[in-house]
This record gives structure tokens, sequence and C-alpha cells, in this order.
């Protein structure tokens, strides 16, 4: 749908009204905009007091959400939810993980919190906040520079910080994951850090939805080889889920 940016708004503000939220990822595939062009417009809708963004989207300005409908109703698709239990089904007891920025790693975070001893690495403050108010898990936050559009911690004290621990996985997300492209992130900050991470970690799940099958992001994060799972949802491409199985990774589709 090609809209200028006045039409793009009234239609959001009009969505905004009807929902009491919005997702970025939604509005994108909606418009046919870019994230960036669709932040714009939130940002500008929040100005005239519509909306309030917040991490993953907006909803409308004055909403009440406590923590728990916030994560489950308005930042997380039913995919990514199923995606974050059966990622969480892959940690045992006394685990320590380290969990990844993201929306779809905080669906992870969600369905850990009953699991017993658990230790989570992360740099996602969103993942951090959320288990810290939901959780009696132990909760190791990286230190590191703020980057606001992730929510993360990045950086050269954040590296610091992943070389002195040790974590049995690391569930991480992803824009992209393309043949021969590999995997792809938004940045390249965020990507240094994960590389960081796959190097650290004896095994690497990428959680992410069927969206992210045969799109190529604009920073290079690693092979495909590097990683050893991928959890993601039943619409994932069937041939390309056939190559990766071949290449010995393991593909659980939910």
């Amino acid at each position: 749908m090609d809209m200028l940016a006045p039409e793009r708004r009234q239609e959001i503000t009009r969505l905004i009204r009807q929902k009491s939220n919005v997702r970025v990822e939604d509005l994108v595939a909606r418009f046919g905009a870019s994230a960036s062009t669709i932040r714009r417009d939130l940002e500008h809708l929040e100005q005239q007091g519509i909306l309030k963004r917040i991490y993953g989207g907006a909803v409308a300005a004055g909403r009440e959400s406590t923590g728990t409908s916030l994560i489950q109703d308005i930042l997380l698709s039913p995919e990514k939810m199923r995606i974050g239990a059966a990622a969480a089904d892959l940690v045992g007891e006394e685990e320590t993980i380290f969990l990844g920025p993201g929306t779809t790693t905080l669906a992870v975070a969600y369905h850990l919190i009953h699991k017993p001893g658990v230790t989570v690495v992360t740099n996602a403050l969103n993942v951090a906040t959320y288990l810290t108010h939901r959780s009696q898990l132990s909760v190791i936050l990286t230190g590191g520079q703020i980057e606001r559009r992730d929510a993360a911690v990045l950086g050269y004290v954040a590296e610091l910080t992943l070389r002195e621990l040790r974590a049995d996985r690391a569930m991480i997300g992803v824009r992209g994951i393309h043949m021969p492209d590999g995997l792809t992130g938004d940045s390249l900050p965020g990507v240094q850090l994960m590389r960081t991470v796959i190097d650290l970690v004896p095994e690497v799940v990428v959680v992410a939805d069927s969206r992210k099958w045969g799109s190529v992001g604009p920073a290079f994060l690693a092979s495909l080889e590097a990683i050893d799972v991928i959890v993601t949802d039943l619409r994932a491409p069937p041939a390309m889920v056939w190559d990766l199985t071949q290449l010995g990774i393991k593909v659980i589709q939910t």
C-alpha cells in the first residue's frame, strides 16, 4: 500500500483507537514501509498525544497495562509465543543461558519464569526487567553502552562481561536467515557482540519466525554452520528447512 505520510499516520491513528495497540512489524507489513519510517510515524503521533511508544510498537495514550499483559498482548505475536515456549523447553534445570535482545527472545523469557534454578545472562534491557519483576530467577545484565533502538547494552564493556561468564547455551534473534548469506542482523555493534556470544557458548539456538527466513539484513552475523538449533513456526519454507537439516542444524517448528 503506497501512502503519503499524513495518510499513513491517519490510518495508524484509526488502528490504535480500534485495537489500543500496534506493533512496528505489523505496520511495516501493512504499509510496505521501512521500520524506521514507521518509527518516525509513531514518534510524530506520540508528540500529538495520540499514542505512547513502547519497545516493539505503541499503545493508545493513557492505556494502563501490567507488565505481563504488555508483553503478551502487545509485543508478541502468537507465533512468537509458541516459539518462545518451544525454546524454553530446551532449557534444563540449573542451566545458565544467554538471551539476546529482541521480541522473540522476550517470548523465551516469558516461558522461563517457572524453570527452577536457571540463571539468565542477557544484554537486553527488556528481558532483564521482565525477569526481575516476574520471576525469582538469577539475572545477570551485562554492562555496556545502551543502544535505545534495540533496548540493549553493547560495546567493549558488554564483551568483557561475557568473556568472564560461562553459559550452557545461547538463544538469539536475527534479522534474516538466508542461503548463502547466512545469519544477518540490523547493526554492526549488535552483531559484533553476538559473534562473541557464538564463539563462547557451546550451543547456539536461533529463535526466529518464518518472516525472517529468506531475508537478509545489512550486517553479517555468522554462517549458518555456526549455529546448532533454529526454533521457528510452521510457515518456514520447507526447502530451506530441508537444506538446513542437511547442514546438521536441528530445526524445531511449532
